[in-house]
C-alpha cells in the first residue's frame, strides 16, 4: 500500500511540475492563449499540490502507525 501511495505521490509531482512549466511558458509568451488558460492551469496545478500533500500525509500517518 505504501508503494502505491509513494508512486502515485511522484506522479502527482511530476504532473504539478508539467502544468507549472506550461503556465511558465504560457505567461512569457502572452496573448489570448494565455488569458484563455492561465487561471485553469493555475487552479490544475494547486489541486493537484493538494493531493501530493494529502498523501504525503497519509504516508506519514501510515508510517506511524507501523513504528
Amino acid at each position: 500500500m505504501n508503494n502505491l501511495l509513494l508512486i502515485g505521490m511522484f506522479v502527482l509531482m511530476i504532473a504539478t511540475v508539467v502544468v507549472l512549466m506550461i503556465g511558465v511558458v504560457l505567461m512569457a509568451r502572452g496573448g489570448a492563449v494565455n488569458e484563455k488558460f492561465s487561471n485553469k492551469l493555475m487552479v490544475a496545478r494547486v489541486t493537484l499540490q493538494g493531493a501530493a500533500i494529502l498523501i504525503l500525509g497519509l504516508l506519514f500517518y501510515l508510517g506511524k502507525q507501523g513504528s
